[in-house]
């Protein structure tokens, strides 16, 4: 035990197990108890199963749709015919990242979470997310024997809007339960770039050129892990990968939240 005097007063500060320890816990509980965290698939407060604080609530645990076998070799979309071994996007282009994976297919309950995550500021969800992320692809992410996590950057101008990047709030928990190592000031987004919802293919990668640069070479990294929220199409992973790879980087590879249906 030790002791700091703090004026007139002398705190004991016990060790954890100890008093403050306790106290510490018991307003935890009561701060739950009050103000219940919220669901990330439906927003609504979370109640209690089997004497443990669900992380999801039922109803919403039962629409997520969990990507499996058969992916896609290449971008890790669920695939139809087993004996494919790349979806229909991957067959017609090349990618500069080698591999990537995902959690989620991109479905209503997903979707709702995601922009809520994003645009109405529920940083909560990231700590589910990354426990997601640990649960559907952890054992992959290892094998890839990665030397730091990447957050997929915002430009400035987006960042100072939203005060966070969705992308670095999963990619910091992911690297304290994984224990590897995250870099979120190697990339940056050096160009503000058009919302990629609005383009088509062929303008998402016009729309991304040189929007992304590294702030040092790299030669201290390998392999690289991207973290991003959603893979559509793949054009900003291989922007990411592109820029990583110029400054010395050997190996990209990503995990993303969700992702949509190959074929």
């Amino acid at each position: 035990m030790q002791t700091l005097k703090y004026g007139y007063m002398t705190l004991a500060w016990i060790e954890q197990g100890g008093q403050m320890g306790k106290l510490r816990n018991i307003g935890r509980i009561l701060a739950d108890a009050v103000f219940p965290p919220a669901c990330p698939g439906c927003g609504q407060p979370l109640g209690y199963k089997e004497g443990a604080r669900e992380q999801i609530c039922g109803a919403c645990a039962s629409k997520l749709i969990y990507i499996h076998e058969p992916r896609c070799l290449k971008c890790g979309k669920e695939i139809e015919k087993e004996e494919a071994q790349y979806c229909y996007d991957c067959q017609k282009q090349e990618h500069r990242f080698v591999q990537g994976t995902a959690v989620y297919a991109y479905t209503d309950v997903v979707q709702h979470s995601i922009y809520r995550f994003k645009y109405q500021n529920k940083r909560e969800y990231a700590a589910f997310y990354a426990k997601e992320i640990r649960k559907q692809c952890g054992p992959q992410m290892k094998r890839w024997h990665p030397d730091a996590i990447v957050p997929v950057p915002l430009h400035i101008s987006k960042y100072r809007k939203r005060g966070y990047n969705q992308s670095e709030l999963i990619a910091e928990i992911l690297s304290a339960i994984l224990e590897i190592p995250m870099d979120n000031r190697l990339l940056v987004r050096s160009r503000k770039t058009i919302p990629m919802k609005e383009l088509n293919n062929e303008e998402r990668v016009k729309n991304l050129e040189n929007a992304f640069i590294c702030t040092q070479n790299v030669v201290k990294y390998n392999k690289v892990i991207l973290v991003d929220d959603i893979y559509t199409t793949g054009s900003t992973m291989d922007a990411c990968a592109k820029a990583l790879m110029d400054a010395g980087v050997q190996e990209v590879y990503y995990v993303v939240l969700s992702i949509g249906k190959g074929f």
